[in-house]
């Protein structure tokens, strides 16, 4: 039992580390000796529990999404009763998260398809569901959201989700590029005042059009 316990402690040190050290190295720089460094074990230990680097890269991004599903999961934006109220909730929880330094707040996955699109098609496949997994949790509010505003148009409930995870995508490139949050935020701030335009402005439409005339109050 006991042995058992320090195993699942052990591969869990060893995903812990991959999450920080792909995040600031990126995949392809990322040496096994560098997870075990930040780990604080053996090469040993990793090859009993990981075959190869992409083998851990695998468990890493089903852990992120474990470890952020959680997260997501248990935010307060859920609690607002109006569709559009949660939506614009979310981008604020977003907003909030970018703390600390940028390991610390960019995304595993999003890192690593940047880099293995192309010559790991297994990770890239557990990237893309990753990224579009959590971009399916906002598909319910934005279908609800637009029936509850009358917003009709050439686009989808899932094709917004997707958007909005590609600016945030986005703004963890801006982030790298400038060496901090600030432009991040203000990216994430854009994509706030777009979502509260793109309701908005047809349910202002739809109040002016209900508003009586002055023929009819007379």
């Amino acid at each position: 039992m006991m042995a058992t316990q320090t195993q699942h402690e052990s591969k869990r040190k060893l995903l812990d580390a991959a999450l920080h050290v792909i995040r600031a190295k990126g995949y392809t720089a990322t040496r096994v000796e560098d997870i075990c460094e930040e780990a604080g074990l053996t090469k040993g230990s990793f090859f009993h529990h990981f075959r190869s680097k992409e083998e851990l890269a695998l468990a890493a991004a089903e852990y992120w999404n474990l470890m952020t599903g959680q997260l997501f999961r248990g935010a307060a934006y859920h609690t607002a009763s109006d569709p559009v109220d949660r939506l614009l909730a979310y981008v604020d929880f977003r907003k909030e998260l970018l703390k600390g330094e940028l390991p610390e707040f960019t995304c595993l996955v999003g890192t690593m398809v940047q880099e293995v699109y192309e010559t790991h098609p297994h990770l890239r496949e557990a990237c893309e569901g990753s990224i579009w997994g959590h971009a399916a949790t906002l598909e319910p509010d934005i279908a609800e959201a637009m029936r509850v505003h009358g917003v009709k148009g050439e686009w989808t409930a899932r094709s917004l989700a997707l958007h909005t995870q590609a600016v945030i995508q986005g703004s963890f490139i801006l982030a790298k590029a400038h060496g901090g949050p600030e432009v991040a935020a203000e990216s994430i701030d854009h994509l706030r005042r777009y979502l509260e335009g793109l309701f908005e402005r047809e349910a202002g439409s739809r109040k002016r059009e209900a508003k009586p005339t002055q023929e009819e109050l007379q």
